[in-house]
């Protein structure tokens, strides 16, 4: 792997998340060296900075939180991006999986509902140079029919289904990758795009933070 922009003091934690997340079975390279190459403690507050490399999610302010790596590592792995793929993410948050998707993806397009929270995922994706990457500030159950179908749909929040537009905006052959659930606990499912029929396979049990808009809780 390559090293990634990461200062000195970081690389020792770096390397051993890393090692934690190929003994808990992430194996597929590409998504370990998007892993290695992104700096994730630029995309935590400063307070919890140190914490940055633990596995384990962390707080990102409104409310919201980052994923734990390997939650995000298990996500992108379970899509088996090519690097030819146009990839839709529902909750921008820090900007950090959109990084990681920056690499892994052809084109990454991404909605926030929370404009302070885009605005700072925004200069962050701009000072780390994907170029690849385009940004909304809206409601992410709508989805972005603008720039659909999406051969991949990543939903960093919780909805008690899936949201309409969201299949209706899924390739045929396209993943999504989506917690359903209540708002306490839910199952992290797949949905596969087969024709007319959609085909879900449940991955196991997560936590998200609800999943708010016109398809899914109500704020």
């Amino acid at each position: 792997m390559v090293a990634g922009p990461v200062e000195p003091q970081f690389n020792g934690p770096r390397r051993r998340l890393l090692e934690t997340m190929q003994a808990n079975g992430i194996n597929d390279l590409a998504v370990l060296r998007a892993f290695d190459v992104t700096p994730r403690h630029l995309f935590v507050p400063t307070g919890v900075r140190h914490r940055a490399y633990e596995d384990a999610p962390l707080p990102i302010g409104n409310g919201q939180t980052i994923s734990q790596p390997s939650v995000h590592a298990r996500y992108l792995q379970e899509l088996k991006l090519t690097g030819r793929e146009k990839v839709l993410e529902i909750g921008t948050g820090s900007g950090y999986q959109t990084v990681l998707l920056s690499h892994l993806a052809a084109q990454v397009f991404s909605i926030e509902r929370i404009g302070a929270l885009l605005d700072r995922a925004r200069d962050l994706v701009q000072q780390y140079g994907a170029r690849n990457v385009s940004l909304l500030q809206g409601d992410g159950t709508l989805g972005w029919r603008e720039f659909a179908p999406f051969d991949a749909i990543l939903v960093s929040a919780a909805a008690p289904r899936v949201p309409t537009p969201l299949e209706q905006q899924l390739a045929e052959g396209g993943r999504m990758l989506i917690p359903i659930g209540e708002r306490a606990d839910q199952t992290l499912m797949i949905v596969t795009r087969r024709g007319p029929e959609l085909q879900q396979r449940a991955l196991g049990p997560v936590r998200f933070v609800p999943l708010v808009g016109a398809y899914g809780w109500q704020d």
